[in-house]
């Protein structure tokens, strides 16, 4: 990943403000609205959902008859695009979020039919606890032996999984093939082995079971089940209501109907208590070129967009951030005095999003609000020696199209106008760009950094060599922060300050919104250095970071377990319990902290993984199954 986010303010005249605020609100959003409406309402939408995607044209083909209706006439064609991008977007992420609960579900649904009690294990296969033991440490010992846990012989038809050698793999994980061979068999007996093994983590215990910690772990199984089901079965992606007529009719009904059931009674509640959009989409413009960056008299950089005609925006931005505007008008002028004999495809700039930020004076809203362009950059090309390694993985790709249209035959005229502007593309990707040099950095395969995420240790590292199978260092959240440590602590006081004050405010039902100072992005910024620094001492490929998604929803499972079993039969108990552990996790930024690290690598040329994070386990243990899980992920 070495692509990151830069923004900066844009400052214009009243006239250009009220024109672009007016078009993005009265025509833009509105669009928006409808083609997320049409969409949810195509009679293959269940088939796109099951499949996990959209096809490719399917909202393009849904916006052309809009052009001609009078409600959204009078955009640019820009606009059009772009509203098209917002909702490819939206449902591309609603779409692959629904996919991984799906098989987040399946797999917790398949766990629980497998995770049965010791006294359930030896009532099924007619065995004591000790047999399946000794067979339990049977299983171990072939498996390290030829890395699968059971002979051909105990499963039918099973074959073994081989590499593109013919040799089997050895980077699957004991409890795959576990899993594996407990679908595969039959016999009674082995699937009481795996299901011992599998909920022992792999080892054969001489201890007796607790009930009580088993009934425990059942009932997290069970709760974070229902929590997937009531995920999946939650609203559709929906659009933004600037004028508030939707939160009005949901207040009408609310107010003269009885919902017929719960889920029902929530979603009334969940509309009328969320808080109301005041600000339009955003316009989002894919290609670098529908940006013209220039310098006005003052020397202030300044940029137009395709579709808003004369219309120019100024920079306002941060000194550390100026470089790389700098750098959009330098390539835009090297393309343009060689008479574009330079390829776009090379620019710094990739992408930009045109915005609306709150503001909170009175006035007109196209005065209170903030206009702001966020901006996608490759920062490897920001040097010669990154330049041209993207200019080879171009030219590979631009070649192989151009051969596969030359092996064809009879070629059309639009495929051969095609093949005429890569030939054309290819030359102008030749002509190299004017950049400072940094020679890239060395790293190894083998080495890779894991990072595992808490809330009394917000970020533990665990670097780990794949060819010794061993962990070189590990650096707790006292190392990584040295003599800043201090300042974690001081950011959890000014947490636990502001939530006491936002306690009090809500007993006297008044505003609650406090404001938090910059100590927690500071914080993160100084954890994601050091992380980074590691990674570049011991030249480690990549930085495996955990699924935040899944770290939260399996903590939010064991409280309630937890909660429930403390508190039984006492319900505002457990909620209260719930409440005050549930408010410690959320209350650390866990997203944040990972994107400061992605930006930090993508500076560096870091690349990152994702790696499952175990609940159980010491912080360093939790830190070294991230990295080895991502490891595996990769092979």
């Amino acid at each position: 990943m070495s692509q990151i986010t830069i923004q900066c303010r844009l400052v214009a005249n009243e006239a250009t403000r009220q024109h672009l605020w007016e078009l993005m609100t009265r025509l833009n959003t509105p669009l928006i609205n409808e083609l997320i409406e049409q969409t949810s309402q195509h009679p293959d939408f269940e088939t796109w959902r099951q499949r996990g995607k959209l096809p490719a044209t399917v909202v393009s083909q849904l916006c052309q008859p809009l052009k001609i209706d009078p409600r959204f006439t009078g955009q640019p064609a820009r606009f059009y695009i772009s509203a098209v991008h917002v909702v490819d977007y939206i449902y591309k992420s609603w779409l692959a979020l629904q996919k991984r609960l799906q098989r987040q579900l399946d797999g917790k649904t398949r766990w629980i039919n497998i995770l049965k009690s010791d006294a359930e294990l030896t009532e099924i296969c007619q065995q004591s606890i000790e047999v399946i033991r000794a067979r339990a440490s049977e299983v171990l010992t072939q498996f390290k032996q030829d890395s699968t846990p059971v002979d051909a012989s105990s499963s039918k038809g099973r074959k073994r999984k081989k590499t593109e050698q013919g040799s089997e793999d050895p980077n699957r994980s004991f409890a795959t093939v576990l899993f594996e061979v407990y679908q595969n068999t039959e016999n009674l007996l082995d699937h009481c082995v795996i299901s011992y093994l599998l909920k022992n983590g792999g080892k054969v215990s001489n201890r007796e079971e607790d009930p009580a910690k088993f009934a425990k772990r059942y009932r997290k199984t069970e709760i974070q089940i229902q929590r997937l089901r009531d995920k999946l079965e939650g609203r559709m992606p929906r659009g933004r209501d600037l004028t508030g007529q939707k939160w009005l009719e949901t207040l009408a009904i609310a107010t003269t109907t009885v919902p017929q059931s719960e889920i029902e009674a929530k979603h009334w509640q969940a509309q009328l208590l969320a808080k109301p959009s005041s600000l339009p989409f955003p316009a989002i413009f894919e290609t670098n070129e529908d940006m013209s960056w220039s310098c006005n008299q003052k020397r202030r950089i300044c940029v137009k967009f395709n579709g808003l005609g004369e219309h120019t925006f100024e920079i306002y931005c941060d000194q550390r951030q100026l470089h790389w505007f700098q750098r959009f008008l330098e390539d835009q002028e090297t393309k343009r005095n060689s008479k574009n004999q330079h390829s776009s495809a090379l620019f710094t700039l990739r992408s930009g999003r045109l915005a609306w930020q709150q503001g909170e004076e009175k006035g007109e809203p196209w005065n209170i609000h903030h206009l702001v362009l966020y901006c996608t950059v490759d920062t490897r090309l920001w040097t010669a020696e990154g330049t041209e390694q993207v200019r080879q993985e171009k030219a590979v790709e631009v070649t192989k199209i151009i051969t596969r249209l030359s092996d064809k035959k009879d070629l059309s005229k639009t495929q051969q106008e095609y093949a005429k502007r890569l030939n054309s593309t290819l030359t102008r990707i030749n002509n190299s760009f004017n950049r400072p040099s940094r020679p890239l950095p060395q790293t190894n395969p083998s080495m890779v950094v894991g990072v595992s995420l808490g809330w009394d240790k917000p970020a533990t590292v665990a670097v780990w060599n794949a060819n010794t199978q061993e962990v070189v260092a590990y650096r707790s959240i006292r190392q990584l922060l040295g003599d800043d440590y201090d300042l974690l602590n001081r950011q959890r006081q000014k947490q636990q300050q502001i939530a006491h004050q936002r306690h009090k405010a809500q007993r006297k039902d008044a505003a609650h919104q406090f404001g938090t100072s910059e100590l927690g992005q500071h914080v993160d910024r100084l954890i994601a250095k050091a992380v980074v620094e590691i990674a570049q001492n011991y030249q480690a490929s990549s930085i495996a970071l955990p699924k935040v998604g899944e770290l939260r929803e399996s903590l939010q499972s064991e409280i309630q377990a937890k909660a429930e079993q403390k508190c039984s039969g006492y319900l505002q108990g457990q909620q209260r319990y719930m409440k005050q552990y549930s408010t410690s996790i959320h209350r650390w930024s866990y997203s944040r902290l990972i994107q400061n690290i992605q930006t930090q690598a993508a500076k560096v040329g870091i690349l990152l993984e994702e790696g499952q994070q175990p609940v159980r386990g010491s912080p360093q243990d939790k830190a070294k199954a991230v990295a080895i899980a991502a490891y595996q992920a990769r092979q």
